[in-house]
């Protein structure tokens, strides 16, 4: 018995060692630049940039095959911070890829709700509970409003509700916008 004991306890520990020297050994080094960028954008995983998340989105802008100016979530005032990150001029929304609006989040009425699945697996942050055939709900500080789990619902049970501005998520308005607002 205390041979086996003995036998696992060093086995483990040499595998702990080859493990932790794989790791510092094989470590891949990200781009620092890569990780400003993405540090900048929403983190909505949305696809509305064309690229299937925040971070490709990221690396694309870091390689110079996309523009500052896809990201209709971010809005003008991601764009500004891209553009002082990367020492560019900035631009206005690139309208193919949709307009900028306020944050949203979505609700389900759950008395409509079916359970069939379809929102969960479209949700690309995983904010939506539940299981088959029975009602799910939204994690609302987990959602970013990105609307993927609207096309998929069968019975139209998901709604789009505008997120309640707190102390901590108020932001100041972008000089451009107030500016818009005014000459309207």
């Amino acid at each position: 018995m205390l041979t086996a004991l003995l036998t696992l306890g060093l086995l483990s520990g040499l595998i702990g060692l080859l493990l932790g020297y794989a790791a510092i050994r094989f470590r891949v080094e990200s781009d620092p630049v890569v990780d400003r960028i993405d540090g900048l954008l929403p983190q909505t995983q949305c696809g509305q940039c064309t690229y299937a998340g925040c971070r490709p989105y990221a690396e694309a802008i870091a390689a110079g095959d996309a523009d500052i100016n896809q990201c209709p979530p971010g809005g003008e005032s991601t764009i500004q911070a891209l553009a002082d990150l990367l020492g560019k001029d900035p631009k206005p929304l690139n309208p193919e890829h949709g307009e900028h609006k306020e944050p949203t989040v979505v609700v389900i009425d759950e008395q409509v709700c079916i359970g069939c699945t379809l929102c969960i697996q479209a949700c690309p942050v995983d904010a939506i509970l539940g299981a088959a055939r029975q009602m799910h709900t939204v994690i609302r500080d987990e959602c970013t409003g990105c609307d993927l789990c609207i096309p998929p619902c069968p019975v139209e049970c998901i709604h789009v509700v505008p997120v309640d501005t707190t102390i901590g998520n108020w932001i100041w308005p972008s000089p451009a916008t107030t500016r818009r607002a005014v000459v309207q």
